[in-house]
């Protein structure tokens, strides 16, 4: 299931709501992947073969930070990741086994008060080549299961550069990231997942006003990482625990266009923490609840996520 979060970023990326008023911030991506994974992200839970993950996420925005035109507007959006992974059981490089997973998100977007959008439709296709390790094994069991992916985000998604709110991002990214569950013990587990994001320019960006014109956007570099504990309570069938998420610009986003300039200021934040749940009808088939509530933010909206995740092993 480690698989399905790693389109999960992609999903994030297909809300990718270039929030865009480029003298303002809110540049990142709306739907990077923040607590879409989360319990047990390490490995796979059953072994090589096919994986089909279905992913939906309500995201409530109450608060605009630092945006001075709208500091109390709203953003609701709706999203849904269908993801499919493929995992081999052949290794290719120093013992990871090679595997695939495709992402294709869809998105809904509203923002309150009102901005030019294009809020519904297809997001950006993920791709993301991946080596995933056997577990490490201990004496009680599996001690640590670690996995590395190379996600790259296409801009296919539905994107209109007079609209303020896109679905598609008009940009590729290269996202990847390192996962990994550690096993304190046989039931208590402890997972993160670490995420570099680094942007191309969006040539097409949008233009808030005519007197505020943008030739193109690239959004700054992002730090960005989940992190989860879970404890079995029913024997392989229940795991409750917290999750969450924190996420910080590292490098200043760049605009093109008349009187426009970098800020360090505009730079984005925000941590989330809430608690979470798994069940699992076998080893094929498994159910997440998770939730999130935001702090710590800056130059983004600020609010809740509630997120369903479906896994299931052909």
């Amino acid at each position: 299931m480690a698989r399905l979060n790693t389109l999960l970023s992609a999903v994030c990326l297909l809300v990718v709501l270039a929030f865009a008023l480029p003298a303002a911030a809110y540049d990142q991506p709306l739907g990077l992947n923040l607590g879409f994974t989360s319990f047990m992200d390490g490995g796979p839970p059953a072994g090589p073969g096919w994986y089909f993950t279905e992913y939906i996420q309500l995201y409530n925005g109450d608060h605009l930070r630092d945006f001075p035109p709208a500091p109390h507007g709203d953003v609701d959006a709706w999203v849904s990741l269908n993801q499919l992974i493929y995992q081999s059981d052949q290794p290719l490089l120093l013992g990871g086994k090679w595997g695939l997973d495709v992402i294709v998100p869809l998105a809904c977007i509203d923002a309150d008060p009102a901005a030019p959008d294009n809020a519904a439709g297809v997001g950006d296709i993920l791709v993301g080549p991946f080596l995933q390790w056997d577990p490490i094994m201990g004496a009680n069991g599996p001690v640590l299961m670690h996995r590395v992916e190379l996600q790259m985000i296409f801009p296919t998604g539905k994107y209109d550069d007079e609209k303020a709110l896109n679905p598609g991002a008009n940009h590729y990214s290269f996202n990847p990231y390192w996962a990994a569950t550690w096993f304190v013990t046989p039931k208590l587990t402890a997972t993160c997942r670490v995420h570099y994001l680094w942007n191309a320019n969006n040539n097409d960006a949008f233009s808030p006003s005519p007197s505020l014109v943008v030739d193109n956007r690239r959004p700054g570099e992002v730090f960005h990482a989940n992190f989860a504990t879970s404890y079995e309570v029913m024997p392989k069938q229940l795991r409750v625990g917290a999750n969450g998420y924190y996420l910080r610009q590292i490098s200043d986003s760049k605009w093109s266009g008349p009187g426009l300039a970098t800020n360090p200021s505009e730079r984005e934040q925000v941590f989330g923490v809430g608690p979470g749940a798994m069940w699992s009808f076998s080893k094929d088939m498994h159910l997440f609840f998770n939730m999130y509530f935001e702090s710590h933010v800056k130059n983004r909206p600020e609010g809740e996520r509630f997120n369903l995740r479906f896994v299931y092993h052909f």
